[in-house]
């Protein structure tokens, strides 16, 4: 295909790349971990990309969870176009509530999947399994997970045989490791496959317990490091953001701050009356409890919701309550796919449903999490220049940086 052909995906343009594109995903990635990592001296790589290369910070999307985020990347566009718009929810057809991984719940293509089809060699890895068949819709090429690499067909994935390939043991779906395995597969794919765009996503098990300048989050940096810079040396433009940031969620002694809604709300108006979702839900809760600082509520006939609003936001450790119409406004959401009413607590505090239903003995570290507006800020790098023209204002812009503004 001519380079100079241009594909519009959900509205937006995106350039035929004429050199690889990889676009990285750092699952928790706050600021403060790339700066505390530079400042050691244990990413020289990344130092570079800040000092001679292109750098942002921009938001990502509300609430900050890693569905709704990788989704809007991939797709440019927020959760009011895609649909996404948390790793759980209520399904409003079935009342029942299920995971947002299955791609029947996406209402727009994604860049990948546009690329594919046109002729561009596309390859994606995520960390979780949960990510690869909603990233990978409608793509033509490789994607698979590291959760499940020794599970990669040809059939499913595209490719096989990826231990093999990669060199490296299947990882624990609870470690660095996991996230290592995601950067060792692009590697490799870039040197023997060199597709156009490829996708690589992590997970936030680290940031979970680590925070940033600690040693153990530096050492994680400094793996991350070496190859991306190799994926550099290869001559793609890499480019990275992250799904969310993440914060501490302790008191004082270490012990979680959590306001348990349900409990309230079942005491305050009885069993049954309200319902309350988490979407930070997902099947890997050791690290985090499904403890997250976004809720739904949902609001039964008998009771009045702007009553139940009000007296929710009289609760300590929480920043903002909102109505339907407001969040998604406010926060780009699909509105069928959201609460009555919407909670988000404050810097260091989680929202739980019933303290009976939230498992913390997995826990070995004091909690850290992330899905309010606190964790809202991340950094969008680039190893190149870009052309000065409006900067970016999302996480989701940035497959538009690395295709359209990097200067030749």
């Amino acid at each position: 295909m001519d380079a100079r052909t241009t594909l519009t995906v959900n509205g937006r343009d995106y350039a035929w790349p004429t050199e690889p594109v990889v676009v990285v995903c750092v699952d928790g990635c706050e600021f403060d971990y790339i700066t505390a990592a530079t400042a050691a001296g244990a990413a020289p790589f990344l130092k570079s990309m800040l000092d001679d290369g292109t750098q942002h910070l921009v938001d990502c999307v509300v609430p900050s969870f890693t569905n709704p985020n990788n989704v809007s990347i991939v797709t440019g566009v927020p959760p009011s176009v895609h649909g996404i718009c948390g790793n759980y929810f209520l399904d409003p057809e079935t009342q029942q509530e299920v995971m947002m991984n299955d791609p029947k719940y996406l209402r727009a293509g994604s860049i990948l999947a546009a690329f594919s089809r046109a002729g561009a060699k596309v390859a994606v890895v995520t960390a979780k399994d949960k990510l690869r068949k909603i990233l990978g819709h409608d793509m033509e090429g490789i994607c698979f997970s590291s959760e499940k690499a020794d599970e990669a067909t040809l059939a499913e994935n595209g490719i096989d045989n990826v231990l093999g390939l990669v060199g490296m043991p299947l990882p624990s779906v609870y470690s660095a490791e996991l996230s290592e395995f995601v950067f060792a597969a692009g590697v490799k794919l870039m040197l023997e496959m060199r597709p156009d765009i490829m996708y690589l996503s992590t997970t936030d098990y680290i940031q979970h317990k680590e925070a940033p300048g600690t040693a153990v989050a530096n050492r994680f940096y400094q793996m991350m490091d070496g190859y991306l810079r190799t994926l550099s040396d290869a001559g793609a433009v890499v480019a990275l953001t992250a799904d969310h940031g993440m914060n501490a969620k302790t008191r004082a002694d270490g012990s979680p701050d959590v306001v348990y809604l349900q409990d309230t709300l079942d005491a305050w108006y009885g069993a049954t009356t309200t319902r309350v979702i988490l979407p930070i839900t997902d099947p890997y809760v050791v690290h985090h409890g499904a403890l997250g600082s976004f809720a739904l509520v949902y609001v039964g006939p008998t009771l009045d919701a702007n009553e139940v609003r009000t007296r929710i936001g009289t609760l300590d450790g929480l920043e903002l309550v909102l109505s339907r119409d407001e969040a998604c406004k406010r926060f780009e959401l699909p509105p069928d796919r959201v609460g009555d009413l919407i909670a988000v607590s404050c810097k260091h505090v989680v929202i739980g449903t019933k303290a009976s239903q939230h498992d913390l003995s997995g826990l070995d570290a004091p909690l850290r999490s992330h899905g309010g507006v606190s964790e809202q800020k991340v950094p969008l790098l680039l190893n190149r220049k870009t052309r000065p023209e409006a900067p970016p204002a999302r996480n989701f812009d940035i497959f538009a940086m690395a295709m359209n503004s990097v200067v030749p």
